[in-house]
């Protein structure tokens, strides 16, 4: 039988090496301080109170850390932690079939809260606040309900777009935190500790290179930083330095702000299609071939947050700033295009 490319115990490889980049404990954990420190009091004050820490709201821009600070929060309170995602609960009895199997103070992680059918939030809501399931039993005039008691739990649920939450599920949760996009000297911090995890030689300013061009986000950093090292490994002599850092990077189109192919096709597209904007999300994901979903979650945070996009009542608009950074001549006052897609 013909060997496999990528076999299976390679896989289970790349998954052991992720979850190792995963810091295990606040000790661990970079940035983030605010959170961090209110998270350690309210977790100290409910384990000196013998009670489970009450239900958390995790918001933010993806590949942050909140499943990180999910798992870390089960391991500071001492208890199990049962993930899952808000798409993968379709069914009330999905939930039902996870919470009764909790144990007494345990955390449940829902990611992609704001995901969750209709259905099934409404079946979380007594569980979150009365510890109970109301069951029904039999269909028509002969069914019955059944309140079924579980364990005290914590929910912890983690969101990219917390304007999609309903109210009726956000005033459930006791603790709401955001997180922000990483400051460039942290980000260089989280680089410099998988390198160690990794085993990858890597110079400091080697790894500054990589940390300027990691939009703020952990999980850009630790994906560069592998992709780097192999360049480094293949094309070099095994040393993150900065001239290998600057290659690999070119490479790879990441350019000196963070962006990649796809962020400057959008940028792009407003300017050169649409005149600048305004134009419609929709619009926008139709004349690049994404999805609306995708251009929304993944890249306009940080195009916004990095001052190259606005975003208006009437659609997308780039920014002077954008134009500079496409390396285009600025439009003269009123030439902007007036497309509402």
């Amino acid at each position: 039988m013909d060997e496999r490319i990528v076999s299976p115990v390679a896989l289970q490889g790349e998954k052991e090496i992720e979850n190792s980049l995963r810091p295990k404990s606040f000790a661990e954990y970079i940035g983030q301080e605010s959170v961090v420190k209110n998270l350690k009091v309210f977790i100290q004050a409910a384990r000196e109170r013998g009670e489970p820490l009450d239900h958390l709201l995790l918001c933010g821009p993806p590949g942050l850390g909140k499943t990180t600070l999910a798992n870390i929060v089960a391991h500071e309170m001492g208890v199990n932690l049962r993930s899952t995602s808000g798409p993968a609960l379709e069914r009330a009895g999905d939930l039902a079939a996870i919470l009764t199997n909790l144990q007494m103070g345990d955390i449940l992680f829902v990611d992609e809260i704001h995901r969750l059918p209709r259905m099934v939030e409404e079946v979380l809501y007594p569980a979150l606040e009365d510890f109970a399931l109301d069951i029904v039993i039999g269909k028509g005039p002969s069914a019955r309900t059944l309140k079924l008691d579980i364990p005290s739990f914590t929910l912890v649920g983690a969101t990219t777009r917390e304007g999609l939450l309903t109210s009726p599920l956000r005033s459930r949760f006791g603790i709401l935190s955001r997180l922000d996009y990483y400051h460039p000297e942290d980000i260089q911090k989280v680089l410099e500790r998988s390198a160690r995890v990794l085993d990858i030689d890597a110079e400091k300013e080697g790894l500054e290179q990589v940390a300027s061009r990691s939009r703020g986000t952990p999980r850009v950093a630790n994906r560069l930083l592998k992709r780097v090292r192999d360049v480094a490994q293949v094309e070099g002599d095994g040393v993150i330095n900065p001239a290998i850092a600057q290659k690999a990077l070119d490479q790879l189109e990441v350019d000196h702000l963070g962006l990649e192919g796809l962020d400057r096709k959008i940028l792009g597209t407003i300017v050169n299609k649409f005149g600048g904007g305004p134009v419609g999300l929709g619009t926008i994901a139709a004349a690049i071939s994404e999805e609306t979903e995708t251009v929304e979650e993944v890249y306009e945070p940080f195009l916004l947050q990095a001052g190259l996009l606005q975003r208006t009542p009437r659609g997308r608009i780039a920014t002077d700033q954008a134009y500079r950074h496409l390396g285009l001549e600025l439009p003269g006052d009123g030439k902007r295009g007036l497309f509402d897609g």
